[in-house]
């Protein structure tokens, strides 16, 4: 394969993944209004592993902090409000809404707005355009005498603040009838984005009362954070670790038509993802789980799970708790949460290098602070590590531009015959030990690599709003004064300088200069942080290109 080949191809491998990239992003999204509304729909309490509780913990302490009057916000049709309750924590500030008892508004205050980085990231919300939020509740078999509150109840609340001022907060809210009193609590810890969700069922009837944790993500497929040029996944997943494909996406799209419904798994969890941050629900991890991802009318959809049935006799306590993470995609704080949870950071089908790549990126950054000074000395690593295949490729190009005179006067003897001039080609590669293979095989084998490193960058939510210098103020988002995509472009011209052209027609010529051109264009809305390393890359790569370069035409290299 000569250097025509290797263009060509690094050209249409370009040009596909781009081509790739742009199709996920732009894929139409179905979003089919039901005729009859399953949103307020409650699962049907999980009966495949009965269970029976007595004795159970004391009603956790209701916080007395100060109230406030906020004003209920204008929400989306179809969503049903009452009295809305402020929680504010050292990483949270939610509203839970006396409706259900969801959290209809998160905002993470640990992390800026994308936009206007002096307001906390907002990431659940039911006001619109985003629909975006967390339910729970109980759900009994039809057959059942006794009730339960769903997220259609309304719970009874003694504040309209709570503020975390210790290292945990609770905030209770209430529910009675018929005998039946719940206490669900929502408990949060200092320095964590992990709540536990608590139900404590007290049963003053006469009968057994039977009943199902439930908890569910909704939201609809609007994603205010995504871009036109860099496609990054939003939606619901499920994760069975028993399973043979243990990670699932479940696109919006795809839940239009091939819903999921009752899925059995022992342990798993669910979440919403998007670029950055997620939801999950984690259940008890040793119980016979009930997942399902379903559209739930007006254009949401829902993921969730129903856990195994409990059964609390006559005149008996009991408590039920599942645990809803609202926060960022961090790869340690996840993976101690529940098995797999971290796979939640997707690097795709190149995960095997990505985890252990960014494992190294941050543990520079451990040393450097500075996640800029962190990328340029992976860059270096990585280059040093690919240094005696990159030497291989540019000692092949360097030769193969050495015999350029040669190869061009075999193009202009034997051109019009195809066959002769290859044979010749072949036989001036023979004599002067030319491999051409030499220059492609070995960057085809580094592409992985490089790869798994622009998935690392892009899907890491310590480059998110991280400086680097000067201009450089957010490496997740693209160089406002576009330099560092410009000296990547003259990067490329340069090292298109090093190689050879002999071998290409004209109208190949004109395309082989527009590359960096192209790439240049396509790189300015690129994250700073992605084109930081393909520029230092590119520099290293000139430079070592130049020296062998320099080596062989002066007849100082015989290898």
């Amino acid at each position: 394969m000569n250097m025509r080949s290797f263009w060509w191809l690094a050209l249409a491998f370009t040009l596909t993944w781009i081509w790739l990239e742009w199709m996920q992003f732009t894929a139409q999204k179905e979003q089919q209004t039901l005729q009859t509304s399953t949103a307020q729909e409650v699962p049907v309490a999980n009966n495949a592993v009965p269970q029976t509780t007595s004795n159970a913990s004391a009603v956790p302490t209701a916080n007395m902090g100060g109230v406030s009057n906020d004003a209920v916000p204008v929400l989306q049709e179809g969503i049903a409000s009452v009295q809305r309750v402020r929680v504010i924590t050292d990483q949270l500030d939610l509203v839970i809404d006396t409706q259900g008892g969801d959290i209809r508004d998160a905002k993470l205050l640990t992390y800026m707005a994308t936009e206007d980085h002096s307001k906390p990231f907002h990431l659940m919300n039911d006001a619109g355009p985003l629909v975006y939020m967390a339910q729970n509740g109980l759900a009994t078999q039809p057959s059942a005498k006794l009730p339960a509150p769903t997220h259609k109840d309304i719970w009874q609340v003694k504040q309209a603040e709570y503020v975390m001022t210790g290292d945990t907060l609770e905030v209770p809210m209430t529910w009675e009838r018929d005998g039946v009193k719940v206490t669900k609590t929502y408990k949060f810890t200092k320095g964590k984005h992990l709540i536990d969700v608590v139900y404590k069922v007290e049963n003053n009837a006469t009968e057994n009362w039977a009943g199902s944790l439930y908890s569910q993500l909704v939201r609809n497929a609007y994603n205010p954070e995504e871009s036109w040029m860099m496609y990054t996944y939003t939606g619901p997943v499920l994760y069975d670790g028993n399973a043979e494909e243990k990670y699932v996406k479940h696109s919006f799209d795809d839940l239009n038509t091939m819903p999921v419904t009752g899925k059995a798994v022992t342990g798993g969890w669910a979440a919403m993802i998007q670029q950055y941050f997620l939801t999950a629900i984690v259940p008890d991890q040793g119980a016979q789980n009930n997942y399902f991802a379903k559209p739930v009318g007006e254009g949401r959809y829902a993921v969730g799970v129903v856990e195994p049935l409990v059964t609390i006799p006559a005149g008996q306590s009991a408590e039920i708790s599942s645990q809803l993470y609202i926060g960022p995609e961090l790869q340690d704080v996840l993976a101690d949460i529940a098995p797999g949870l971290e796979l939640t950071i997707d690097y795709g089908v190149l995960t095997f290098l990505a985890e252990p790549l960014f494992w190294i990126l941050d543990w520079i950054y451990s040393f450097v602070g500075n996640w800029g000074v962190a990328i340029i000395i992976l860059t270096i690593l990585i280059k040093l590590v690919f240094y005696k295949l990159s030497e291989t490729s540019y000692r092949s190009m360097a030769r193969l531009r050495k015999f350029q005179p040669k190869l061009q006067q075999l193009k202009e003897n034997y051109g019009d015959d195809k066959v002769i001039f290859q044979q010749k080609m072949m036989k001036l590669y023979k004599e002067e030990k030319i491999n051409p293979l030499g220059g492609c095989l070995p960057i085809l084998i580094q592409m992985p690599v490089f790869i798994a490193l622009y998935w690392v960058l892009l899907y890491s939510v310590e480059m998110r709003q991280a400086p680097f210098m000067l201009w450089i103020q957010d490496l997740s988002a693209m160089d406002p004064y576009f330099i560092l995509p410009v000296l990547m472009g003259i990067t490329m011209f340069i090292q298109q300088k090093l190689n050879p052209s002999a071998m290409m027609d004209e109208m190949q010529q004109k395309v082989f200069k527009l590359l960096p051109f192209i790439f240049t264009f396509f790189f300015l809305w690129f994250p700073a942080g992605l084109v930081l390393y393909w520029l230092v890359n590119n520099i290293l790569s000139v430079g070592q290109q130049y020296y062998i370069t320099k080596k062989i035409e002066a007849g100082e290299d015989s290898k």
